[in-house]
């Protein structure tokens, strides 16, 4: 065999029986380390989410080195397509105030609330539909509905939801929508008139407006979805329970909230209050 190679048999045994060097034991901790966090995001974080939970568990590579050890172990995060806005709407609707005006920055939760609504397909049952609300300072989804019927009463039980769970200060809210038929209906009108909360509405033909929420919709469908294939309405409603309230919520962290969950920054914000 040596012979067939081209070198020694002195520096077979040698290689053969060469011990590991610090580097490359520390690089097998390491990629089992990384490893874990990558299953445990299923397959979602990249390279810098990854270091961030490892920092916080005391671990302190850099960024370049996690980088290179997930490629050595040919993994990658889910790359998730950048949202890009569409308009299929004919019909002419009245502009109504946009109070918003593509400012999503909040100083504290509940201050600005956004609302869409999304498709899901399921074999047996053909299109559902979820409509969420997002809250600008901790992008977590605060209230949501999941329905077979597109119409205002779902789109108002997700922020009715919303309301019952965070019981904001109404006077100081703005809740942001596009001006589909569900959210110009009048029953979220006079239901939001009733409380005194703020209604803004995006400009017609610019979905930019309401981006963040549209973010989150593009996120669940490359995250869960299209993972999935659901076989009815009470499966794919089990599935996006899972989601939202285990996942997305809760252990999925945001690099614009200094990679923290949803919900530590909701958490830290009423502390804070």
């Amino acid at each position: 065999m040596c012979k067939t190679l081209g070198i020694s048999r002195a520096a077979y045994y040698k290689h053969l029986h060469r011990k590991p060097s610090k580097w490359e034991k520390e690089d097998k901790i390491l990629d089992k380390k990384i490893y874990k966090e990558y299953k445990d995001s299923k397959g979602i974080y990249g390279a810098p989410k990854i270091r961030e939970k490892l920092m916080k568990k005391g671990f302190n590579p850099s960024l370049k080195r996690v980088q290179r050890r997930m490629k050595k172990m040919n993994i990658k995060s889910i790359i998730i397509k950048k949202w890009k806005p569409y308009n299929t709407s004919k019909k002419r609707v009245e502009q109504k105030e946009n109070l918003i005006k593509e400012n999503f920055t909040a100083s504290t939760i509940n201050e600005k609330w956004l609302t869409d609504i999304t498709y899901i397909y399921t074999l047996e049952d053909g299109w559902c539909y979820l409509a969420s609300v997002f809250d600008c300072y901790s992008a977590k989804i605060i209230g949501w509905c999941f329905s077979k019927n597109i119409d205002a009463s779902m789109a108002l039980q997700a922020i009715k939801n919303a309301v019952n769970s965070q019981k904001p200060n109404y006077e100081t809210l703005i809740i942001h929508s596009d001006l589909g038929s569900q959210y110009t209906s009048s029953e979220i009108e006079g239901y939001l008139n009733e409380l005194g909360i703020r209604h803004s509405y995006s400009k017609k033909g610019y979905p930019y407006d309401n981006s963040p929420q549209e973010s989150f919709h593009a996120s669940l469908k490359k995250e869960e979805k299209l993972m999935n294939k659901y076989k009815n309405f009470y499966e794919a409603k089990i599935c996006i329970f899972q989601y939202i309230e285990a996942w997305y919520n809760r252990k999925r962290i945001h690099s614009r909230s200094g990679f923290i969950t949803p919900q530590q920054c909701e958490d830290i914000a009423r502390k804070s209050a």
